[in-house]
Order: structure tokens, then C-alpha cells, then sequence
């Protein structure tokens, strides 16, 4: 066996190890109990009629990637049959797939001033799109998958780039390779529960998804040497996982069990290499210096103060990169503040879409993009020195800008 075998060997029985020992301790009583709160919640479901509607139905189709990866995606109308003023593209995180707007759908949809049209799809490697080489899941290839969902869908118009995680990073690639997009034609950007990247020397908290995390490095390592027995003790710590992903997930003790399902659903039914293939993207991801360019945009940067995936510091990292965003800090919420308060979510979002209308109304977002883009704007310039540490007081453009807390 090679030296890396022997080193995923060592990890692996470790955490089995660890596991085991677990068990020993009490992890099998608990086990019992979250099963038996599983099938009272199937139960509950299937008497109910089921998992939460995902909204209005759409129209299901697929890109394909300038690499040749085919990308799910779905196309959902205004529901009254308007004519959509705005498209809105959501771009979900890591491990998760196009239902994580789910909640924001039928409200997106009965939008009426302005009408919306939506549309969603699956990161590459990511639910119903086609896996990808590990060489390919990199963030840079993120924002070209989103460039290229945007030229197939919606290649006319103006928009607004709804994103979660890894999908936030995802746009921040975008407005790198493409600024002239965001000048020509992006009215506004959401970004939810993400990072402009780890930047240790600013004094920002390492986030789970860091490539520094040893659990997840050993993951990875295990997956691609045994990804069968990986899938295998997946299966077997089944409500061990479902506890977890509520615990890192939400904020609230007290979320509906039915959104815990829907995220621990998400994340099952993606292979756990595929998963690891973008530990490394993750950890390496720095595009501070990318951020002033969101500028001409609206723009909403949105997070729980209660997030375990990634602190909330970093979203004040990101607002103080962008003069003119509106920073909202929700309370004790987790990392998916779209299920867990999405009242408050589709109430931010509605007020984002409204605003971003007033940048559209002389025609100026409404231009076709070129084949072949012009060429690259001027550099947004040295935004590093912006994230500082902040005491209380977001500032930017010589204006202080306060959070806003719902």
C-alpha cells in the first residue's frame, strides 16, 4: 500500500474508532431516539401530504458547460403569465442542490410589481447535473457555469443573481471574469451565508468548509481511496447525520423538522467524493478585491449571526467591501436562512428585486449581451484594505452604514 494509503487508512480508523467509542458511550440510545422521531415525522409527512411544496413547477432543461459538463437547470414563469420584467437566476451552495429556494418560489413567482421569472439549476457535481473531473470543480469554473446558465436562459434583459454559499463565491468569480456584465446588465445581487474568502490575516474565524479542517481533509483523502466504505458508513450513521446537519444547518432548536429533512435529503443525494472534490476550492477562494465591482448593483448581503458553516464576520467583511450594500444580520439564525425564517428572507429579497427596477427604468440593463464580451473594465483596485476589523460601525464611502437586524 502507498504511503497516502496507509495515512487515509490511519485517519479512517481513527474517526471509526472514534465512532465506536462513541457508541459505547451513549451514541446508540441516541440513535434510537432520533429514529424513532424520524418515522413519527414520515409518518406526520406522508398523513400530510408529504415533504413542502416546492412552489410553482417549472420548466426543466439543461446547459451544457464550456467543458461539456451537463448542468440541470429549470425555468419558472411569473405565475399570473406576465411578462417577466427581471429574471432572477438562484445559485444554491455546497452540498445542496436547487431546492434550497423552495420557500422562495411561490413568493418569486406571485411577484407582480415587478413580475419575475426565475431561474434555477444544479452546481456542477451537484444534484440532477452531471459529475465533473475533480480538476474542474474549482470556483473559477463555477463563475462560467453561471455565465454560461445566464447566455443559454437568460441572454437578454436585466437580472438579478440570487446566491447562497458557495454559490455567492460563485457570482464573486462571475464579476472577476465578466465585470462588464454587472455594468451592462446585473440590477442587483443577494448574497447569502457566504464568504469572500478565509483571509487568516484579517482576523477572520476559519469557516467549516476550510481546507484546513481536518475532518473534511480526511474525508476527502478516505472518499477518493474508499469512496465505497464511505458511502457505506454514510448509510449506517444515517440519524447521526440527520442530528448533525440540523445542529450545523439551523440556528433554531426548534426548526421544523420537515427543513432539516430537505437539507440532510440534499446533501444524501450527493456522492460524498463529489462533495470533497471542492474542499481544496473552498479553502483557497479570495475575491475581496472582486467585490467593489458589485457596486453599480444593488446589493444585499444577508446572514445569520448564529451560522456554524460560515461566521457571520465574514458577511461584515464583504459589506465593508461594497459601499452600497445593505448588510442584514438575522439573529440566532444558522446557515440556511432561507428555511429557516423565510418570511424575513422573501421580505428582503421582494424590497431587493423593487429597488434594482429603478436602475432599469431608462433601458440601460436591458442590452444584449455581445458573442464575444468587450473588453475587461478597469480593476475595482485594492479592496483588501477595507476589511479591517469593525467596532459596531460598518463604514464605507465616508458614510457610516449600520446593520441592519430583523
Amino acid at each position: 500500500m502507498s504511503r497516502r494509503g496507509w495515512t487515509v487508512a490511519g485517519i479512517a480508523g481513527g474517526l471509526v474508532g472514534a465512532v465506536g467509542a462513541a457508541a459505547g458511550v451513549g451514541v446508540a440510545a441516541q440513535r434510537r431516539k432520533i429514529a424513532a422521531a424520524r418515522r413519527s415525522l414520515a409518518t406526520e409527512m406522508a398523513e400530510h401530504g408529504g415533504a413542502p411544496s416546492p412552489g410553482r413547477a417549472g420548466e426543466e432543461s439543461s446547459v451544457t458547460a464550456d467543458d461539456g459538463i451537463r448542468l440541470a437547470c429549470e425555468e419558472v414563469a411569473p405565475a399570473d403569465g406576465s411578462e417577466p420584467a427581471v429574471t432572477v437566476v438562484l445559485v444554491h451552495g455546497f452540498a445542496l442542490d436547487r431546492r434550497t429556494w423552495q420557500e422562495q418560489r411561490p413568493f418569486l413567482a406571485g411577484m407582480t410589481d415587478p413580475s419575475v421569472r426565475m431561474v434555477l439549476y444544479d452546481q456542477r457535481s451537484h444534484g440532477r447535473s452531471e459529475r465533473a473531473p475533480q480538476d474542474s470543480c474549482t470556483i473559477d469554473q463555477l463563475g462560467r457555469d453561471l455565465d454560461a446558465v445566464i447566455r443559454a436562459l437568460a441572454p437578454e434583459g436585466p437580472l438579478v443573481l440570487v446566491s447562497h454559499s458557495m454559490g455567492g463565491m460563485a457570482v464573486m468569480a462571475l464579476a472577476e471574469q465578466h465585470p462588464e456584465l454587472f455594468h451592462d446588465r446585473v440590477a442587483a445581487v443577494a448574497l447569502v451565508s457566504t464568504s469572500a474568502g478565509e483571509m487568516a490575516a484579517s482576523g477572520l474565524p476559519g469557516t467549516f468548509l476550510s481546507r484546513r479542517n481536518p475532518v473534511i481533509r480526511a474525508l476527502g483523502g478516505l472518499a477518493a481511496w474508499q469512496p465505497g466504505l464511505v458511502e457505506t458508513g454514510r448509510r449506517a450513521l444515517g440519524d447521526i447525520i440527520w442530528a448533525i446537519t440540523k445542529r450545523f444547518a439551523y440556528g433554531d432548536r426548534q426548526v421544523d423538522p420537515r427543513m432539516v429533512d430537505l437539507v440532510d435529503t440534499m446533501i444524501d443525494s450527493n456522492a460524498v467524493g463529489a462533495l470533497t472534490d471542492f474542499v481544496d476550492t473552498l479553502g483557497t477562494h479570495d475575491r475581496l478585491a472582486a467585490l467593489p465591482g458589485l457596486s453599480c448593483a444593488e446589493v444585499l448581503v444577508l446572514a445569520g449571526d448564529g451560522d456554524r458553516i460560515i461566521p457571520y464576520r465574514h458577511s461584515e467583511v464583504i459589506a465593508d467591501a461594497i459601499p452600497t450594500a445593505r448588510l442584514v444580520r438575522l439573529p440566532g439564525v444558522g446557515h440556511m436562512p432561507m428555511l429557516e425564517q423565510p418570511g424575513k428572507v422573501d421580505a428582503e429579497l421582494g424590497a431587493l428585486i423593487e429597488r434594482s427596477m429603478e436602475r432599469t427604468r431608462d433601458g440601460g440593463f436591458r442590452r444584449r449581451r455581445p458573442a464575444q464580451g468587450p473588453d475587461r473594465l478597469p480593476g475595482p483596485g485594492d479592496a483588501t484594505r477595507r476589511a479591517r476589523r469593525r467596532t459596531g460601525v460598518l463604514r464605507g464611502a465616508g458614510r457610516p452604514k449600520r446593520t441592519e437586524r430583523t
